[in-house]
């Protein structure tokens, strides 16, 4: 179902302020950068502000939901608003560059012209400099959206040339309570409120018996890496490969990998923050008090390195054993 303007402005009320004012005050930008977790509504508060930008009849700088051009962009079909989206690993420059000739030859309707690059983030360097080209000089009235969960990744000097926008996440706290009350346990509840920032989403990821799979599988993980190299590497071909076979499936994954380092250094430093694993408490407590701080460190790193390499076009088999490597290295760390 799709997400309404009220709906998005229930959510993030900050942000809608603030577009809705930008229009009213006739100070629309030719740039902005929407930044913010997994499930926060950027994309629907994109639509949300191309729809503003291009209502037939807005009241009170918002827009009318009923005319042609709202009831278009609501169904993705309007010929002013473009989407792009990573064409399999990544945001490529053939992308870019079409995306580009289509802003700048004639033929569209009258009015501005938008264009929302959903995971910015994953724009090749190619792709990345010739939209920063089109960017430093835009042509008309055009306005760019990009949309990103991870703005560090975006080339600061696109960043320097956007409005950032960003967008909050609800209180976790109050998240997994919902999720409890609807009879998600807690410790799946906290799992999934790392993974989305969406109560309905993070309900559905809950639900679903592929991801509860996952979820034991990466735990798994952790405890053979904790042991023999040929053990943990005997793992992923077991049981890792053939449970974790899509790249999106993998990028999941290694996130819960991560988190549950991040669980097991908080314990480590007493610190009461909200754990991804709650019923993995003894456990982890017991690798808390045998890995240093360094050790932990070290394997974040890995984790996080692995997670670089997942969109080359390195083999996801490979990447894992040499991800279960170096954790094995980062344990001989004194």
């Amino acid at each position: 179902m799709e997400e309404t303007g009220a709906d998005i402005k229930q959510r993030q009320k900050a942000v809608i302020d603030r577009l809705e004012a930008t229009f009213r005050n006739n100070r629309i930008g030719h740039a902005y950068l929407f930044d913010g977790d997994t499930g926060t509504g950027k994309e629907a508060a994109a639509l949300h502000f191309a729809k503003l930008m291009l209502c037939e009849q807005p009241v009170n700088a918002v827009p009318c939901e009923t005319c042609h051009a709202c009831r278009r962009i609501s169904s993705k079909s309007h010929p002013n608003v473009t989407m792009i989206e990573p064409d399999g690993q990544d945001i490529k420059k053939e992308q870019m560059s079409s995306l580009i000739m289509q802003m700048t030859r004639k033929g569209y309707e009258p009015g501005r012209k938008i264009y929302i690059i959903s995971r910015a983030d994953r724009m090749n360097v190619a792709a990345a400099n010739t939209l920063l080209k089109f960017l430093e000089e835009p042509e008309g009235e055009v306005t760019a959206i990009l949309l990103t969960s991870s703005y560090q990744s975006i080339l600061p000097t696109i960043q320097s040339r956007c409005q950032r926008i960003t967008f909050l996440p609800p209180r976790r706290e109050e998240m997994i309570a919902k999720l409890v009350d609807s009879g998600i346990t807690a410790s799946m509840a906290s799992t999934v409120t790392m993974m989305t920032a969406d109560v309905e989403q993070a309900r559905l990821l809950a639900e679903n018996d592929q991801f509860a799979h996952m979820r034991k599988t990466v735990l798994k993980l952790i405890e053979a890496s904790d042991r023999h190299v040929n053990e943990a590497l005997l793992f992923i071909q077991s049981e890792w490969v053939p449970t974790i076979k899509e790249k999106e499936d993998l990028e999941c994954a290694l996130n819960l990998l991560l988190y549950a380092y991040r669980d097991i250094v908080s314990m480590k430093a007493g610190l009461q923050s909200e754990m991804t694993f709650p019923d993995q408490q003894q456990i982890f407590r017991g690798l808390s008090m045998k890995m240093t701080y360094s050790q932990l460190s070290a394997s974040m790193e890995a984790v996080l390195q692995a997670k670089k390499k997942l969109y080359s076009n390195m083999n996801r088999t490979l990447l894992m054993e040499q991800l279960v490597l170096n954790l094995q290295e980062g344990l001989m760390l004194v």
